[in-house]
């Protein structure tokens, strides 16, 4: 049966990286629970068990798990009905001398969830890069177009202007804050260890004939051969699931806001302000062969509202658990936690190869700040109206009425904003004639942008980049083949 015979997720054919899915892969997970069993055995051997050497040589030999070993684990499944148990007995197999001391005082969880916690905290230091290479991208876009003018949206209507690299940084700051929940989640991250069935440690402490000490000194060494700090200090037969809920919720907070961002893109395109990458032989449409349809900012959408809705499976994991643990976590957790991060992975691919290469069109800018300039010329031309000893309120109404006009030509005739040029020929603002061609200059509009701009990403995203300064150096942009 060809591999086109059966369905294979998307994320894995289409979206994430070879790295990613070498983590969560079947040959990764046996291979680790292996490894995990030559710790176990050479911790309990330091500490005094009667383990031979050849058992050890024999179980570091046969650390990768073999296509003849996945082979022999399948057919011990077919007749235990239970997954730890095979690749046990195929260990077994491979490790004839560690036959019976591979697993020794272990529950089937000291390899399921201490290989979950590695998988985590690898694939969060995966997408840790990646994450700030996006937020590098933006800082270097942001700081390009520090000044340049464009309308400012509230309700999708035209405010205020701001600037084309105010916007960037609005999508940096949520960014930054999914880098730093993300970092958090990571840097808590702990062991499970060896813990016993249902987190006594009973078993260990009778092959430690009684010694307490010798456990926690098992635990210490398992902890530094595996790279965690320490073990959570309390478990049951798992890890608390609580620990998947942590990194998920701010795993999957990154995929609201991708969504989010790329909506903005997205919106912008239609406006033809800013576009994503379109590559020279690209198709935007089977039938429209005009259309430039932004297909990466759609995908990252895409893939970000699955990846925000993830936590409601972990929620629901957690909060069903009963007592020292229940098995229908297993089956989704096989699932969720790979998807979370190929999810995550995906999405932080595509958004490197949409933020490094973002095509800005200062004319389509200007054009639509010229349609809106007029109507925020406005508040100005009121305070320069009263230096002349007139009404503010009397201004107002003659603006308003003139405004009203202008809009009527834009919306219901197609024209263009007259406004300025109505108030122009309007003898009430005569004291002011000369002084309105000032105020069209869209940079009398953007405020304090500017510096808000070289404030912000020159000192708390630099600050914060600097950390990622050696992978930064190195990084390539991802370039998508679909």
């Amino acid at each position: 049966m060809s591999s086109y015979d059966k369905y294979q997720t998307p994320l894995s054919t289409r979206y994430a990286s070879q790295e990613m899915m070498t983590i969560f892969s079947a040959r990764e997970r046996a291979s680790t629970w292996r490894q995990l069993w030559v710790w176990l055995a050479e911790a309990e051997k330091e500490l005094g068990l009667p383990i031979p050497d050849e058992a050890i040589e024999q179980m570091r030999a046969n650390v990768v798990v073999s296509d003849k070993a996945f082979a022999v684990a399948r057919e011990y499944e077919a007749k235990f009905r239970h997954d730890v148990m095979a690749h046990v007995h195929a260990f077994g197999e491979d490790a004839p001398a560690a036959a019976g001391h591979i697993h020794l005082g272990a529950t089937s969880c000291y390899v399921t969830d201490n290989a979950d916690l590695i998988f985590q905290k690898r694939a969060l230091d995966l997408i840790l890069p990646k994450l700030a290479k996006v937020i590098k991208n933006l800082q270097e876009f942001a700081l390009k177009y520090k000044d340049m003018p464009t309308l400012g949206f509230t309700h999708y209507q035209p405010a205020q202007l701001i600037t084309v690299g105010k916007r960037a940084c609005q999508w940096i700051q949520e960014l930054m804050m999914d880098l730093e929940d993300i970092e958090t989640a990571r840097d808590r991250l702990r062991f499970r260890g060896a813990q016993g069935t249902t987190g006594s440690q009973a078993t260990f402490l009778e092959l430690f004939k009684g010694d307490a000490s010798k456990i926690t000194q098992l635990n210490e060494i398992l902890c530094k051969k595996a790279g965690f700090p320490s073990c959570y200090p309390i478990s049951t037969q798992t890890y608390t699931r609580k620990v998947d809920l942590r990194v998920a919720n701010a795993v999957c907070a990154l995929g609201a806001t991708a969504a989010r961002i790329c909506s903005d893109i997205r919106h912008l395109a239609n406006l033809k302000e800013i576009e994503e990458p379109f590559e020279k032989t690209q198709i935007g449409s089977s039938a429209m062969a005009y259309k430039r349809n932004p297909m990466r900012s759609e995908r990252i959408t895409a893939l970000g509202r699955k990846l925000a809705r993830l936590p409601a499976d972990f929620t629901a994991t957690f909060e069903t658990q009963w007592f020292e643990r229940t098995l229908d976590d297993s089956a989704i957790r096989r699932m969720d936690i790979p998807e979370m991060f190929l999810l995550a992975d995906s999405i932080l691919l595509a958004l490197d190869n949409v933020t490094n290469g973002l095509v800005v069109y200062p004319n389509v800018i200007r054009a639509h700040i010229d349609q809106e300039l007029p109507f925020m010329a406005t508040e100005s031309i009121l305070m320069k109206l009263s230096t002349h000893g007139i009404s503010r309120q009397d201004a107002h109404e003659e603006i308003r009425v003139l405004s009203h006009q202008a809009s009527d030509v834009v919306k219901q005739q197609g024209g263009k904003n007259d406004l300025l040029e109505r108030i122009k020929r309007t003898e009430f603002f005569k004291p002011v004639w000369d002084e309105i061609d000032n105020l069209l200059d869209p940079k009398l509009f953007i405020g304090n942008c500017p510096k808000i701009v070289e404030d912000y990403c020159n000192g708390e995203v630099a600050e914060k980049l600097a950390k990622y300064k050696d992978a930064l150096d190195k990084a390539e942009t991802a370039q998508l083949s679909i």
